[in-house]
């Protein structure tokens, strides 16, 4: 195990020397609101693209969203020129995630790399997630009846099919444990006809495809999520991790991908107590269906600091103190080892008890209460199995978000707000 003090940014080339080589590189997050953590990811994935030739970012958010930043950082017909403007068009909440002025620096800089290459050449930036059912189905109208008007029946037959619950995309969940309420025909029907178009029509009828997938997800994602238990996780992170696999295909042959989410979506489930709950995560089936040397999994962490998170589902966002971790957890441990912030590079034979055996490591989603930390917040890890490399930072400080206006986001199973 390789372990460098972290203070200028040439501390990060052996971390950029273990991961060079990797097909996809994800870059994890232990909150989704630390300042510090996307800090450092900006910094890493900015080398990634401009001396590895990295093709996209992918991130946890939702695919209609990100599509609207891409287009300006790519240049595309109908894109803003300003990137900050396109974030602030985020209104799913939790809006903070990527509409926040971390999110924004990285953007403007990937304009103006991207403005300077050929368009093929260019790096995108896209969404993963499942959750944007309505926007995708917009957004699928919007093309088919500009582009494709012989396929717009399809598009309306699954309109109206989740017409009757408006926004309310849990009251179909629980519909459809009634056969007659489902709408899985109408998606299947609709994927075919985008599906068609995706491979011989560009840009936009890929949008489109990837669109009619997210409706397929979400439909799938909100049946199981109604019978609780690790289905709904489950439909999410596959989700992600197909969407993933499309982007590879599409953008050809050589193409490599970094991938922004949290540390419980990155780190592989395998080495945590989510796979004896019958969980898996992207970190774990990017290795399963690329193979572990050509994925690299790089984690964060932090013993104290500040946070922006929320109270409860769906208030306001707020700075919050986090607290020095519990006492025999890995943060702890590494509050005793590590200077104040560090790079681990796992490997060799020679890993200390800290890297192989199972401790608690701290997981902070957007719904935070830090009176739980006597109990929760944490994840049983096998450290060195979960990820390839992390990324120490003792003391952590809030993130900066843009002003967004945010509408109520779809409810998440495990763990909170991640």
């Amino acid at each position: 195990m390789l372990v460098q003090r972290l203070g200028a940014p040439s501390d990060l080339d052996p971390l950029l020397e273990r991961v060079r080589d990797a097909r996809v590189v994800m870059i994890g997050e232990a909150t989704h609101g630390s300042y510090d953590y996307y800090r450092i990811r900006e910094q890493l994935t900015r080398r990634l693209v401009a001396e590895c030739g990295f093709s996209f970012v992918a991130v946890e958010g939702d695919w209609p969203d990100c599509d609207r930043v891409h287009r300006s950082v790519t240049g595309a017909p109908g894109g803003v020129a300003e990137p900050q403007t396109a974030l602030e068009g985020f209104e799913r909440w939790p809006t903070w995630m990527w509409a926040n002025a971390e999110v924004a620096r990285f953007c403007r800089w990937l304009r103006a790399w991207n403005m300077e290459r050929a368009e093929a050449a260019r790096v995108g930036f896209h969404g993963l997630d499942v959750y944007s059912l309505w926007e995708s189905m917009q957004a699928i109208f919007d093309y088919l009846g500009e582009e494709e008007p012989a396929s717009l029946e399809a598009a309306q037959d699954a309109y109206r099919c989740f017409e009757p619950y408006g926004k309310r995309v849990e009251e179909y969940g629980a519909a459809s444990r009634f056969v007659s309420a489902r709408c899985e025909q109408e998606v299947i029907r609709l994927l075919a006809r985008t599906r068609e178009h995706a491979a011989t029509d560009g840009p936009g009828a890929f949008s489109a495809w990837q669109n009619a997938e997210v409706v397929a997800g979400a439909e799938r994602y909100y049946r199981e999520m109604v019978a609780g238990g690790p289905g709904s996780w489950n439909v999410r992170d596959i989700h992600m991790t197909d969407t993933l696999d499309r982007l590879l295909d599409r953008y050809g042959p050589g193409a490599r991908g970094v991938v922004w989410a949290h540390n419980t979506h990155v780190g592989d489930a395998r080495a945590t107590d989510m796979a004896a709950d019958g969980m898996v995560n992207i970190g774990q089936l990017a290795r399963e269906r690329h193979g572990a040397d050509r994925v690299a999994l790089i984690g964060f962490g932090s013993w104290r600091g500040t946070v922006i998170a929320a109270p409860r589902w769906g208030s306001p966002s707020e700075a919050m103190v986090v607290p020095p971790a519990r006492p025999g957890s890995l943060e702890h441990r590494l509050h005793e080892l590590m200077p104040e912030r560090a790079v681990l590079v796992f490997g060799g034979p020679d890993q200390p008890g800290w890297v192989t055996d199972t401790l608690d490591h701290r997981a902070i989603g957007v719904v935070y209460d830090p009176s739980f930390e006597s109990w929760g917040n944490y994840v049983p890890t096998r450290l060195g199995e979960r990820y390839d490399a992390f990324i120490w930072c003792d003391e952590t400080t809030a993130l900066h978000p843009l002003p967004a206006l945010a509408a109520p986001g779809e409810m998440e199973t495990y763990p909170a707000g991640v």
